[in-house]
């Protein structure tokens, strides 16, 4: 017979359990996410990668000849999959499409929508999107540039329709980014959020990475404090495509940006960094060529997939969760990028740019 004690333990067992199914079964994008961490595993060293073959090619139709597929951001929303990302077409037109797939199994099947067909985007320049949800807001926002750095907003990230027109995050290029960016121009951008503030990370493809700031109260508005925190003599060491997330419960960040390994055979690869906080100083993890975060010398493809690209560029780390924290499972990175065929050539915006997905092999966890 359970004495009172017991009871009462009992009981706060079967309260504790019921709050955990009752919020696992919450509406909203929390229920619809990739499992979550617990805690922060440590990140290694160094890495390694095994690549899938190309998962998401261009489907061009009569009104959109697309050549490549690029740029993508993806998550996972009402147990399914989605990608947005940048299309160029024939005419070398920059702009954004939108798939999703139940499986990664589905993606190379799965019908493709462009932005350009949504009226309140139209027909614009467009690219590099990255979406997320904004808990705060309880609103959905797609950051991209369209020269300037620009977002739109939706209740719905499954329906490409349905984002508004591009608002601008400032009224002119910061004095310090017209200073700096020489012949490049500010682009890739990233937004992520502490407990207090909103960060912008951007780069300028020449040398340099750099941050602004405004608080949670006033996002998407407010961005000041501009400041390089990367920069490199060698533009393409520090060239462009940046990501930043959080490492699990840890409070520490990842920085990611894309290089071009100069020294050897000019192909596209990642170096990364860490820091105790999104204002913090970057430090070092795996960020030079001999020593990358993703290059083709440390990527194996999967069994009967071809070396299909030597070439790993601009993409995103698959987000354990959707909202602005941009929180990642250290103990099972995996990376969806854009790759292409070694021996393409000619005009970047006519290169076949197709999508894979990386997963990491050697995880300390």
């Amino acid at each position: 017979m359970a004495t009172p004690r017991m009871r009462t333990f009992i009981s706060g067992l079967v309260l504790a359990l019921l709050a955990v199914g009752l919020t696992s079964l919450a509406p909203g994008p929390a229920a619809a996410d990739a499992s979550r961490t617990g805690g922060a595993g440590p990140l290694p060293g160094s890495f390694s990668w095994s690549s899938t073959g190309p998962l998401i090619s261009p489907k061009p139709d009569a009104t959109h000849p697309i050549v490549s597929i690029k740029d993508p951001t993806v998550f996972r929303y009402g147990d399914r999959w989605h990608v947005y990302a940048t299309t160029a077409d024939t005419a070398g037109a920059w702009s954004l499409a939108h798939t999703s797939f139940a499986d990664w199994s589905d993606a190379a099947a799965a019908p493709q929508t462009f932005l350009g067909t949504n009226p309140n985007i139209g027909n614009r320049y467009a690219a590099a999107p990255q979406v997320f949800y904004f808990a705060p807001q309880k609103l959905w926002y797609m950051v991209y540039q369209t020269g300037p750095p620009s977002y739109s907003t939706s209740n719905n990230p499954a329906d490409p329709g349905s984002w508004s027109a591009p608002r601008y995050f400032f009224d002119s290029e910061p004095p310090i980014v017209t200073e700096n960016k020489g012949n490049g121009a500010w682009l890739d951008f990233w937004t992520i959020r502490d407990t207090t503030d909103c960060y912008l990370f951007f780069s300028d493809g020449n040398g340099h990475q750099y941050r602004s700031r405004t608080t949670l109260g006033e996002f998407p508005n407010g961005f000041r404090d501009t400041a390089i925190v990367l920069s490199e003599p060698n533009r393409f060491d520090l060239f462009e495509a940046s990501n930043v997330y959080r490492i699990g419960d840890s409070g520490t960040y990842l920085m990611l940006v894309e290089a071009l390994a100069t020294k050897s055979d000019w192909r596209r690869y990642f170096r990364a960094w860490t820091a105790d906080s999104l204002g913090g100083t970057w430090t070092p993890l795996a960020e030079t060529e001999a020593d990358p975060f993703i290059r083709s010398t440390n990527v194996t493809f999967e069994a009967g997939q071809p070396a299909w690209t030597v070439d790993f560029s601009h993409g995103d780390l698959i987000r354990d969760g959707v909202d602005q924290t941009q929180k990642i499972n250290p103990c099972r990175l995996r990376y969806l990028y854009q790759g292409m065929d070694p021996a393409s050539s000619g005009d970047y915006s006519q290169l076949p740019w197709r999508l894979g997905l990386l997963t990491q092999t050697n995880s300390s966890c």
